[in-house]
């Protein structure tokens, strides 16, 4: 697993964790894919077999702790705050934040080490770049 895939595992295991992958989240997956440098020549093919292995894992009875071991051990250090705030910004997509979703974002927190201050920070950037009029 690189490290893009280990940023695509994260949101869409934020965007699955309630059993419901809207259309909004899944564009704006797509749509950072698309825009950020840290993925600039990501081969997005490879955004269906990860999300296979998200949807795999998430069937396990560990499923969830072997899926934050892999994002762990893919991850740099450097990117965990990145992966947080596309995390964020998947789940705050669609406007709508419901609490598996926030637990799930907790777990990602937690799993990655975020200080909670810069992961208030990140999580109020979140929030006013998806609000609507």
């Amino acid at each position: 697993m690189s490290p893009q895939d280990a940023l695509i595992a994260v949101m869409v295991a934020c965007s699955a964790s309630d059993e419901n992958m809207r259309t909004a989240e899944l564009v704006a997956i797509q749509r950072m894919v698309n825009h950020m440098p840290v993925f600039a020549g990501y081969d997005l093919d490879r955004i269906r077999r990860i999300s296979q292995i998200v949807f795999d894992l998430f069937e396990e009875e560990d499923g969830l702790d072997a899926l934050f071991g892999l994002i762990r051990d893919a991850l740099p250090e450097r990117l965990n705050e990145t992966a947080y705030a596309l995390a964020c910004d998947v789940v705050t997509a669609d406007g709508k934040h419901n609490e598996v979703e926030l637990r799930m974002l907790e777990e990602v927190r937690e799993e990655l080490s975020i200080d909670r201050l810069h992961a208030a920070a990140i999580e109020w950037g979140a929030r006013v770049r998806h609000m609507t009029p």
